[in-house]
C-alpha cells in the first residue's frame, strides 16, 4: 500500500500541478534521513554488544522519530504556503494592499524551508554518534542519512533564497541569513565527519 502512496506523490511531483514541489521534496528527503538514523538506533538498542550506548541510542531513536514526524508535517505545509503565495500574486493590480500581501506571503513562504533547515540542523547532530557508536552493520545507513540531511538543508536554502530575491525588507533578510549561515557551516562540518567515519570503516581502518 505504501508503494501506491509513494507513487501518487511522485506522480504529483512530476506533474504540471503547482504543488507538491521542491520544498515538499526537501522535507521528504529530510524525513528519509531522520528515518535512517532511527533505523540504525533501532538495530542498536537491545543488543548486548551495544549495551554501553543503549541509553544514548534510545534517546536518539526517540528524537529522530519526532523529527521525522516534523518533516512529514512540513512536507504538507509547504504546499499550503505556496498556495497562499500564488493567491497573493493573482490579486488584482488595482488592489491597494496587493504589494503588502505579496510581501507577507513571501515571508511566510520562507518559513517552511527555514523550519526544514532547523529540523535538519537538529537531526544531523545525531548522525555522528550514530555512525561512531551505532550498530556497525548499518554504518552506511548513518552515512546515507547524513548525506540526505545535508541535501535537505541545501534544498531548503534554495527555496529560501528564491523568496528572498523578491522580499524588500532588508532587515528580515539579514536576520534570516545571520541564523542560517552558522547552521549551514555546522551541517557541512558534521556531514564531513560522518562521511570520513564511514569511509574509514569501509577501508577497514576503523
Amino acid at each position: 500500500m505504501y508503494k501506491d502512496v509513494l507513487k501518487k506523490y511522485l506522480d504529483d511531483l512530476a506533474s504540471k500541478k503547482p504543488a507538491p514541489g521542491g520544498g515538499s521534496a526537501s522535507a521528504l528527503v529530510g524525513a528519509a534521513g531522520a528515518a535512517l538514523l532511527a533505523k540504525v538506533a533501532n538495530f542498536t538498542v537491545g543488543k548486548e554488544k551495544y549495551k554501553g550506548v543503549e541509553k544514548e541510542m534510545a534517546g536518539i531513536l526517540e528524537r529522530s522519530e519526532a523529527l521525522r514526524e516534523n518533516f512529514n508535517r512540513l512536507c504538507s505545509e509547504d504546499a499550503m504556503a505556496y498556495k497562499k503565495l500564488s493567491g497573493a500574486f493573482k490579486l488584482s493590480k488595482e488592489d491597494k494592499n496587493r504589494k503588502k500581501k505579496i510581501q507577507e506571503a513571501l515571508k511566510e513562504a520562507t518559513g517552511v524551508p527555514f523550519e526544514i533547515c532547523k529540523a535538519v540542523h537538529e537531526s544531523i547532530k545525531m548522525a555522528l554518534p550514530v555512525a561512531e557508536k551505532g550498530n556497525v552493520n548499518l554504518i552506511t545507513d548513518a552515512g546515507i542519512a547524513s548525506l540526505m540531511l545535508k541535501c535537505a538543508f541545501q534544498s531548503g536554502l534554495l527555496n529560501i533564497e528564491i523568496n528572498l530575491k523578491s522580499i524588500t525588507d532588508n532587515e528580515f533578510i539579514m536576520n534570516l541569513r545571520k541564523v542560517l549561515e552558522p547552521m549551514e557551516k555546522e551541517v557541512d562540518a558534521i556531514n564531513e565527519e560522518v562521511t570520513e567515519a564511514v569511509e574509514t570503516h569501509l577501508k577497514g581502518e576503523g
